[in-house]
C-alpha cells in the first residue's frame, strides 16, 4: 500500500484552506483548484482574504467543493490545509479536524516581529510535530527549496499543488490539475511551473516526508 492510497474522499465535498504570505502565489493556487473543479462539472466556491498587515501580510484563501453552500471554512472544518509557510500553517491549525490532511511548506519567512528582533521564530520541527498530533496526516517538506530547484522561487504554489494532487484526495485527477496549470498560467513561467509541480508530486510519494495517523481525509 502506498502512502497516498485510499485518500480519495467518499464524496466530492471537500474544504481546502490555503494560507501563506503575500507573494507566494496562494491566490493563484486557489483559482487553479477552482478552475480544475469547474472543468469536471463541480461548482467550486473560492474565497480570498488579502494581506492583513498586523499578521505580517498573510494571505488566506479557501476552496470549497461539492454540495456545500458557503466558501467560509470555520474552525474545525478544513479537510485539507495547504500551508505555504511553516508558521502560518501552524497558526491555521484551528481550522482542522482530526481527519484533516495538512500539506506544509517548512520554508520560513520571518514575520515582522521576528525580523525586528521582538520575537523568536519557533523550531519548525516542533511545529510539524504538534500538527502531526492534531490531524490525520501531515506532509511537510521545504517547498521553497524545491521551487528554486525548479527554476523559480515564486513557484512554491506549484510545488504544493503537485503534492496535493499526488495524494489522490482531490475529486479530480492529478493530470487534470496539471492541464489546468498548463492552460491558466503565464507562458513565461510555464516550464518552471511544470517542473515545480512534478517536484511536489514526487515528494508526496516519499514516506520520509509524512507523519500519519489512521483517520481518512474527507468532509465531516
Amino acid at each position: 500500500m502506498t502512502i497516498t492510497e485510499n485518500r480519495k474522499p467518499e464524496t466530492n465535498n471537500l474544504r481546502i484552506f490555503l494560507t501563506g504570505v503575500g507573494g507566494q502565489g496562494t491566490l493563484l493556487a486557489s483559482r487553479l483548484l477552482g478552475e480544475a473543479a469547474l472543468s469536471v462539472g463541480l461548482e467550486p466556491l473560492v474565497s480570498e482574504t488579502h494581506g492583513m498587515a498586523q499578521r505580517g501580510g498573510i494571505v488566506v484563501s479557501t476552496v470549497v467543493l461539492g454540495d456545500l453552500k458557503s466558501p467560509i471554512i470555520s474552525p474545525g472544518e478544513a479537510d485539507v490545509l495547504l500551508g505555504f509557510e511553516a508558521l502560518e500553517a501552524f497558526r491555521a491549525l484551528d481550522r482542522c479536524h482530526p481527519g484533516t490532511l495538512v500539506i506544509a511548506n517548512t520554508g520560513v519567512i520571518p514575520p515582522y516581529t521576528v525580523a525586528t528582533g521582538q520575537a523568536r521564530y519557533p523550531a519548525v520541527e516542533r511545529l510539524v510535530s504538534l500538527m502531526g498530533q492534531a490531524v490525520a496526516a501531515v506532509l511537510a517538506f521545504d517547498a521553497s527549496a524545491l521551487a528554486r530547484k525548479a527554476g523559480s522561487p515564486l513557484a512554491v504554489n506549484m510545488v504544493l499543488l503537485g503534492a496535493l494532487a499526488a495524494t489522490g484526495c482531490l475529486p479530480f485527477s492529478q493530470e487534470l490539475l496539471l492541464e489546468t496549470v498548463k492552460t491558466r498560467t503565464n507562458p513565461k513561467f510555464l516550464d518552471a511551473n511544470l517542473a515545480a509541480f512534478q517536484e511536489g508530486a514526487e515528494v508526496a510519494r516519499q514516506k520520509s516526508n509524512w507523519l500519519l495517523r489512521a483517520q481518512p481525509v474527507g468532509s465531516q
